[in-house]
């Protein structure tokens, strides 16, 4: 196949080739076009979302009726610079074998296909131009993310996926057993007996690495993971979805005002990446997808992020004047509508909010003096609200465990958790970034399952 041998189609666009002769190229056929004297095939590698045009100037010795749309074909020739084209740069063909044949009824013809249509087939989609720039845009903001980390000197480290914990406490955990569901083992009390099952306790997929991140910064100082995260959460939106990437780092010896300033800069950084690494990518999504979507990157990396506490957010909220759907008062959830409008309307900008009510929070944030707000900050962005969320996390003993009892924990589950407060403790802090939703703001995307290779939602396991 001579695979080492072959060029891509991104260094031959690019003009970035050693040689234009006995050039070797291996694609899929996504045009065909076949007169008496000249034939045409575009075909594409996967590198970069252009085709190359292949030339193919005596089509009658060479096996083009057997050459459809969506074939595999491996082409020998030379480059053909042409001035004054859009592309100026083409291939002649001097040999073309067909790899893997594809038939006349290829269901991917040369015509837009709804996304929804496309889901159907997501075993194709990715040959589609938006799809194949989607995927190569989150492979690209993948690198950003660990190479932001690494220039930060934070270690990468990997959590477990299966836990016997849930980390948020909301109980939406896909279990995980080897129990026989057609005959349960169960106790003297009739429930299930997990101490028959594999790990001799019950457990189930991980919602976040967030816990196991602790320890480790206990000990490395500044982690962070990057992994996949479960939640059995029955939501079938265009911002759900059942399987999802989470960016979690852990920083020891972080404060939340330390935090808020490494948020802001993380956001910039990526973006900023976006914009110049990703530029095809992009141009892609601000012409096909969402026209301005390079004016808000834009804004975002030169916006200077306002800083306010939960408490003024609901003030300003209340003296908006507005109807919202959610009525405003002080210890409510913060939703998507009154993010919006602090972000859209009245700042204009990113913000972050700090200090929100311990009730409507997670165990482990830091209890704040007034005993009625916890550490946390969320940070908003215009047009979708809530994009990054986090807090300092509660490093004292005996109010984690006081905590916890409130909240009627068990205590011994979460002992290895308390532990740490006690031998060693230190200030620290840490947020999640969905890595989702970060490429559907980048990109325009509307619905999450357009930007996740196979999508696992309620009812949708295929593939």
């Amino acid at each position: 196949m001579n695979y080492f041998e072959r060029h891509k189609i991104k260094a031959i666009l690019a003009d970035t080739i050693d040689s234009y002769k006995d050039v070797i190229v291996m694609g899929w056929v996504r045009t065909k076009r076949v007169s008496k004297n000249i034939a045409f095939i575009e075909i594409n590698d996967g590198s970069c979302l252009n085709n190359l045009q292949i030339v193919i100037l005596n089509p009658s010795e060479f096996p083009l009726e057997d050459i459809n749309r969506g074939a595999s074909i491996k082409v020998q020739g030379y480059i053909d610079k042409v001035e004054g084209r859009e592309q100026d740069v083409e291939m002649k063909a001097e040999k073309i074998d067909i790899i893997g044949e594809a038939p006349e009824d290829f269901i991917l013809q040369k015509k837009r296909h709804s996304f929804e249509f496309l889901r159907e087939i997501a075993h194709l989609r990715a040959r589609t131009n938006t799809f194949g720039v989607v995927n190569r845009f989150r492979s690209k903001m993948s690198y950003a993310v660990h190479d932001y980390f690494y220039n930060k000197d934070f270690k990468y480290i990997h959590t477990p996926i299966i836990t016997s914990g849930d980390a948020e406490g909301a109980g939406e955990v896909f279990k995980v057993t080897t129990l026989d569901l057609k005959e349960l083992a169960t106790d003297e009390k009739g429930e299930i007996d997990y101490s028959q099952d594999f790990f001799g306790k019950e457990t189930g997929l991980t919602v976040s690495g967030q816990l196991e991140a602790e320890l480790m910064a206990s000990a490395l100082g500044d982690v962070y993971t990057f992994g996949p995260t479960f939640r059995a959460e029955k939501s079938n939106t265009s911002r759900h979805a059942s399987e999802f990437w989470m960016i979690e780092p852990e920083m020891a010896f972080c404060d939340l005002e330390e935090m808020m300033v490494l948020i802001e800069d993380f956001i910039k950084k990526l973006f900023t990446f976006a914009l110049n690494e990703a530029a095809e990518e992009i141009e892609f999504f601000n012409k096909w997808i969402d026209n301005g979507r390079r004016e808000i990157i834009s804004n975002i990396i030169e916006a200077d992020f306002a800083k306010i506490s939960y408490t003024e957010a609901i003030d300003i909220l209340e003296k908006s004047g507005i109807d919202f759907e959610y009525p405003v008062s002080w210890g409510i959830d913060l939703q998507s509508e009154h993010e919006r409008f602090l972000t859209e309307k009245f700042f204009k900008k990113p913000i972050m909010v700090k200090d929100y009510p311990k009730d409507i929070k997670a165990f482990y944030m830091r209890q704040n003096d007034d005993n009625k707000t916890v550490a946390a900050v969320d940070c908003l962005v215009p047009g979708v609200g809530e994009i990054i969320g986090g807090s300092q996390r509660e490093e004292r003993y005996e109010k984690l465990k006081s905590r916890m009892q409130e909240l009627e924990m068990d205590l011994e589950e979460y002992q290895w958790f308390l532990e740490i407060r006690k031998y060693g403790t230190v200030p620290h802090s840490g947020f999640g970034l969905g890595f989702e939703r970060l490429l559907m703001y980048l990109s325009g995307m509307q619905n999450i399952r357009d930007v996740i290779p196979f999508p696992r939602t309620p009812g949708n396991a295929k593939f």
